[in-house]
């Protein structure tokens, strides 16, 4: 039995008004408790991954999380190759692009008579909304970068949205891809086509013709490989679903790759999430659940914060900026977007 001397052996410090950086008070937050001390948590995860010499830091991005503002908080971070590989919904490396082109999103209201925004061509993301006219003009010029790619040729996600990085780096649209193509961070997106990729797609095959692919075996073999090559792998999750389990997959792909008998879980790991575990999806699964699998290192430092992304990732991004920089030997990916035809080795 634990003894009684040990369960009461860490006080709680009540939060004292004064001024004071943010990274201070996520600091203070994380002597309370509930999900204050969880953000506190989180914070000092992610000051720890990001000062490992010797891990390479995925980041899933799930959701439409761009439409709400927080795109250019993930730009910072690739920029400062906080992140080394971006795994991200459809959704939210498009929904940039809407804003890289010059449109906007506008604050609406959620009981909007959406029937009358249908009639108006106004697009609502509960809170927010788009112009319909502006998001086609954004699709169509999805569909003029896939008109410039080899017709019938397989690209992975990452080799896809490498490519459009540079395109639109060299039109002067500053997007997550084009960053990411500066930066040298490689971005997945198993379910790309669940977006305006789809779309613009399937419009330019129906005026076009033939298309070049998005190899979803592809990103699993690229995946593995650049986990393969790491010395330990660490996570962020802002939120959960298809790139929260790409990312896990991660390690099981290394572990079998390595003959099975030993496991080479995440290192490092945080979560911003609002699921919960008993309706027993992915988003919601706790990373204990995860050690099961060998996903997540019991030894290592994970902290899951349960907030909307749109509060904890603001707050935990000007953290780190006021405790950075860090300098990192972040991981170098030429080998990837240099793969010939003889695929990777």
């Amino acid at each position: 039995m634990t003894d009684r001397s040990e369960y009461l052996s860490r006080p709680l410090e009540s939060i004292e008004v004064r001024p004071r950086s943010i990274s201070d008070l996520l600091e203070a937050m994380g002597r309370t408790g509930f999900q204050g001390r969880s953000l506190g948590a989180s914070l000092d995860v992610l000051v720890r991954m990001l000062r490992d010499p010797d891990t390479t830091i995925f980041f899933g991005y799930a959701g439409s999380l761009s439409t709400t503002g927080q795109w250019k908080i993930v730009r910072w971070l690739i920029e400062n190759r906080y992140i080394d590989v971006l795994v991200s919904t459809g959704a939210n490396i498009s929904e940039d692009l809407f804003e890289a082109l010059g449109y906007s999103y506008y604050q609406g209201s959620h009981v909007a008579d959406d029937t009358e925004l249908l009639e108006q061509q106004i697009d609502r993301y509960y809170d927010v909304y788009a112009d319909e006219l502006q998001y086609r003009r954004m699709e169509s010029f999805i569909g003029e970068f896939l008109g410039t790619l080899q017709a019938g040729r397989s690209y992975s996600s990452a080799e896809f949205l490498h490519e459009f990085g540079g395109y639109q780096q060299e039109r002067g649209i500053d997007s997550l891809a084009a960053a990411a193509h500066r930066a040298g961070v490689p971005i997945f997106s198993p379910a790309m086509a669940d977006s305006a990729y789809g779309v613009a797609a399937f419009l330019r095959q129906r005026q076009h013709g033939q298309l070049p692919s998005v190899d979803q075996f592809k990103d699993f073999i690229e995946l593995g490989a650049i986990g393969d090559r790491a010395g330990s792998t660490s996570v962020v999750y802002v939120g959960g679903g298809v790139p929260k389990d790409t990312i896990q997959l991660v390690t099981v792909m290394v572990d079998l790759a390595r003959g099975g008998d030993k496991t080479y879980p995440h290192k490092y790991a945080v979560q911003i999430t609002t699921d919960s575990p008993q309706w027993g999806g992915l988003s919601g699964c706790t990373f204990e659940e995860a050690v099961s699998w060998g996903k997540i290192d019991p030894r290592g430092d994970h902290a899951v914060c349960y907030c909307d992304a749109t509060i904890a990732l603001p707050i935990l991004a000007h953290a780190l900026l006021e405790k950075g920089p860090f300098e990192r030997k972040a991981p170098d990916f030429t080998w990837l977007f240099e793969v010939s035809s003889a695929g990777i080795s």
